[in-house]
């Protein structure tokens, strides 16, 4: 089963873009994939795949509840399906209080259970809501979580209960510093709670043509520390009109999303855009990149060909594992 927390200590690295595009590679291999959203910014994945109806009413079941064992229903029922077909655990407005009601129920327990505050297992809720409690591993075949930005208890809960971590990374020094972060949070974590936490893959993102950029990623791409299978060039019209789009980079190209002026207004509109090689080819590097945490890091059997349904334009195809490509024209 592959598990992975999408987890940057820097910003502006696409993290939610690249959770949202792995979701759908995923998916598109033929796997059932669940994403779990944990960042109660606006601007997250929820909003991305337009999903949580309920993220802001403050009596409707939400995870948080399910986290501190204090569910006001189903957790299936929390669950949404994006029109890409992504199982998506919602943000609530909740999370932005986890802690404060994390220390409440800490503070209920150890009194209760003549433990210390110490002693409780903070860190493994989410482990036992998902795993023990739901048995997601018996629903889907992969859970990825796109979590909050800050190193607090959410983001140690996510750690916890996936173990994994993919890293996009700015090819430019805050992306070396970010890393190094990174480093130190996983073997601090790690020691911490006594498990092993992986990395699967570092990926450049945003990657320009500047002398710099390429500098950068080089050291990125020659290092043994840890694995650089692809980078995600810099594509901004393309990552941008995903909001617009309310899905993934597929979901774009191949409904021709475009962001332009209509009557003096910017508008986004299906059909308009013109589909270029250089965003087919960032689209097989993301298919690429999940066909690398898939395989690589959690051996499981994918579907190494891309099928892109391209609006007025027909069916291309490519293989991410020989490089290979077919058209097949609309009739």
């Amino acid at each position: 089963m592959i598990t992975a927390v999408v987890y940057s200590e820097s910003g502006g690295t696409f993290k939610t873009t690249t959770t949202t595009n792995l979701a759908a590679s995923l998916t598109r291999m033929g796997l059932d994939v669940c994403v779990i959203d944990l960042d109660p910014q606006e601007g997250n994945l929820t909003s991305l795949l337009d999903v949580g109806k309920h993220r802001s009413d403050p009596n409707a079941d939400n995870l948080v509840k399910h986290i501190l064992e204090m569910p006001d229903g189903d957790f299936d029922d929390l669950i949404e399906t994006s029109n890409e077909g992504i199982d998506v655990v919602p943000s609530h407005d909740m999370l932005s209080d986890f802690t404060s009601n994390l220390e409440q129920k800490i503070s209920y327990e150890v009194g209760m259970k003549n433990m210390t505050k110490e002693e409780y297992p903070r860190y493994e809720l989410l482990h036992d809501c998902l795993w023990k409690e739901q048995e997601l591993h018996e629903q889907y075949d992969a859970v990825l979580i796109d979590p909050n930005a800050r190193a607090e208890d959410l983001l140690y809960n996510a750690i916890y209960a996936l173990r994994t971590l993919v890293a996009p990374v700015k090819p430019a020094g805050k992306g070396n510093l970010s890393l190094e972060g990174l480093e130190e949070l996983v073997t601090n974590m790690g020691n911490q709670l006594d498990i092993e936490i992986g990395l699967s893959c570092v990926v450049p993102s945003g990657v320009g043509q500047t002398n710099a950029h390429k500098q950068y990623y080089k050291q990125f791409d020659e290092t043994d520390d840890f694995d650089t299978p692809v980078a995600i060039d810099y594509r901004e019209s393309l990552m941008d009109t995903m909001w617009e789009a309310r899905g993934s980079a597929y979901k774009v190209i191949e409904e021709r999303w475009k962001t332009f002026e209509e009557n003096d207004e910017m508008v986004s509109k299906p059909g308009h855009r013109r589909i270029r090689d250089r965003e087919l080819q960032t689209l097989r590097d993301i298919y690429g990149l999940a066909a690398f945490i898939a395989t690589e890091t959690f051996d499981v059997e994918i579907d190494s060909e891309l099928v892109l349904e391209i609006q007025d334009q027909g069916v291309q195809k490519f293989d991410v594992r020989d490089n290979s490509e077919t058209e097949v024209k609309a009739s």
